[in-house]
């Protein structure tokens, strides 16, 4: 992977990566601001101006003129929030790269932010919430950031609540769009069949109005305090009890994030790792069970999910934390660690085999840590980690101290979940 990068005269970093061999080009912008940015009053208000900027603008004046635009060359385009940053792309035949651009560049420097569109997306944005409720695999996660990082930004719902959603103004949109979305604290990626020199003019000329800058508003960050398990159970009538289960872990850049990585594929990485040989086919308690490590700037977590029979819970988590702790008792066997490290290496490559996942891979790490890690590197710390790192790490996070879990399904009492939560 060959990447160039610059940074313009008003600061607004350009990244490129060319691909002759694609007939595509994606183009990504990505502003580092999110939910962790924002205080209660407007909670939810980068999600919500992800939504505007779809909207309409001086040149595409209603969302009909924006969707037509990228539609009638049968272009993807999109946009999500996350709690540190905020992205939107389009991905296009190589021939339409300046459309893309163009696109992308008129929603965030021209967006109208009408306040007749803004009360007609309130309504929409709600529904959106009460969608990810009702899907308990994905409404869980965002319960177990609540319960790990309560009463703060780090875990609140990044769509926000009913009554902010509801009360933010034109003025409070306005007024966030001056403060976040500036030269210094955006990136412009490309990638796919274009040279340096179309990008470097495309990205001049589409991207000309940007406002100069630094951002306004500093990351609120995660505060963790904790003496023993947590739990927040999320009363639901449901046929399946939805479970996510951390151990507080390490930040993005922390000397043992790659251990982590290692730890947890072993742990619950693929249909031959710890978990899911145990508690789906030795046990059949679930369907789907997973373990991953989560990053974020300043701190993470290990988390282990499943989908388990609701009377079959406290099984569930009696079998996950046996073999938490198996991983702190013994060191890994050397083929099982290999496993582990060459799985990890091969699901990253399978996820940059398109023009849009290199994008996203190079953006993220230039939005939050001004350079970019290639996979290589990645890989040569992955490789690094020794069997008696998995065991220091696993020694580390798999206590009491640092163990949280949601659970949804339909339970009121605690009591006999936090009979069992424990090692």
């Amino acid at each position: 992977m060959n990447i160039d990068s610059w940074t313009r005269k008003d600061g607004l970093r350009v990244v490129h990566v060319p691909y002759p061999d694609m007939d595509t080009v994606t183009v990504l912008s990505l502003c580092k601001t999110g939910s962790k940015y924002e205080t209660d009053e407007i909670a939810g208000i980068s999600h919500f101006l992800e939504h505007m900027f779809f909207k309409g603008t001086e040149k595409r004046p209603t969302a009909q003129h924006v969707a037509e635009a990228l539609d009638e060359v049968g272009g993807e385009f999109n946009a999500f929030t996350g709690k540190e940053y905020t992205g939107y792309y389009a991905k296009v035949a190589d021939r339409h790269a300046e459309l893309a651009v163009d696109v992308i560049g008129d929603i965030l420097l021209h967006s109208n932010l009408d306040p007749r569109e803004i009360n007609r997306e309130r309504g929409v944005i709600i529904e959106e919430m009460r969608m990810y409720q009702d899907s308990p695999m994905r409404y869980v996660p965002e319960l177990l950031e609540n319960e790990l990082y309560p009463n703060q930004p780090a875990g609140r719902l990044i769509i926000g609540s009913e009554e902010t959603i509801m009360s933010v103004k034109a003025e409070d949109f306005r007024d966030y769009l001056a403060k976040q979305y500036v030269s210094k604290n955006m990136v412009v990626v490309l990638v796919g069949n274009i040279t340096k020199e179309r990008v470097e003019a495309l990205v001049d000329e589409h991207f000309a109005d940007m406002p100069e800058g630094e951002a306004q508003i500093a990351m609120m960050p995660a505060t963790e305090t904790q003496t023993e398990p947590g739990l927040l159970l999320h009363y639901k009538e449901t046929d399946q009890a939805h479970l996510a289960l951390a151990f507080r872990g390490v930040a993005r850049k922390h000397k043992d994030r790659a251990a982590h990585v290692v730890l947890s594929a072993i742990l619950g990485g693929g249909m031959s790792s710890r978990l899911f040989g145990t508690v789906r086919e030795q046990m059949g308690l679930a369907y789907y069970i997973r373990a991953e490590a989560e990053s974020m700037t300043e701190t993470g977590y290990i988390e282990v999910s499943a989908g388990v029979e609701v009377t079959k819970l406290q099984d569930a988590l009696i079998a996950i934390l046996k073999e938490c702790e198996g991983l702190v008792a013994e060191e890994v066997p050397a083929k099982e660690l290999k496993k582990a490290k060459e799985y990890i290496k091969g699901r990253s490559q399978l996820g940059l085999e398109k023009s849009d996942e290199i994008a996203f891979f190079v953006g993220e790490q230039e939005i939050l840590e001004h350079e970019v890690e290639l996979l290589e590197e990645k890989f040569a710390k992955i490789d690094a980690v020794t069997a008696a790192d998995v065991q220091r790490v696993a020694k580390d996070v798999f206590v009491n101290e640092k163990m949280n879990l949601a659970v949804i399904g339909p339970y009121r009492d605690p009591a006999p979940v936090m009979d069992v939560l424990t090692f």
